[in-house]
């Protein structure tokens, strides 16, 4: 492959706050894990593709099956019985989860409905993302609404950028963790 077979990757959109927030992990010596679902590894890969990524990426997971959630993403018989879809809550969880066991400062966390299906339910209708960030301060979480409808594509490269800026805000101090 030549360079430029290859040079939509990371994404426009992703590309910039990538590295910004690289460059905000790198400043403050910080780390970060990661564990997606529907975004579906782009927010890991996104951050790998910034050259120094080995100094503050710890790891990550995509934990977009049931299979998978309970093997890597610290899920118990409740979450199962529980589950309503995507939720704040949940996203959390999972950040809580990957940021303790890989032992990073920080862990972005989202689960969403990429589409083009979905259901009836706030948390269900295409282009919807819960996002997490956990840190030791504490848990943030923020819900998206991307507009893209049923854009699948586009709608997991909206729910890792969504992700990343929910990074960077708490890295510079814009949105604190509350305990």
């Amino acid at each position: 492959m030549t360079p430029s077979e290859i040079a939509g990757f990371p994404p426009t959109t992703i590309r910039e706050i990538a590295g910004e927030v690289s460059a905000l992990l790198k400043e403050q010596g910080a780390t970060v894990s990661v564990a997606e679902t529907a975004a579906g590894g782009l927010i890991s890969s996104t951050l790998l593709a910034t050259p120094g990524a080995s100094g503050f990426y710890r790891g990550g997971v995509t934990v977009y099956t049931l299979e998978s959630r309970i093997a890597f993403g610290g899920w118990t018989e409740d979450h199962i019985k529980n589950y309503k879809g995507p939720t704040p809550e949940i996203v959390a969880g999972l950040a809580e989860n990957v940021r303790t066991k890989l032992g990073s400062t920080f862990a972005i966390s989202e689960s969403g409905t990429a589409g083009p299906t979905g259901g009836t339910t706030r948390n269900r209708t295409p282009g919807y993302v819960a996002l997490a960030v956990s840190s030791k301060a504490g848990t943030v979480t923020r819900e998206v609404e991307t507009g893209l409808g049923t854009d699948r594509e586009a709608n997991m490269v909206a729910f890792a950028t969504e992700a990343l800026k929910l990074l960077r805000d708490c890295l510079t101090g814009r949105v604190q963790a509350e305990l």
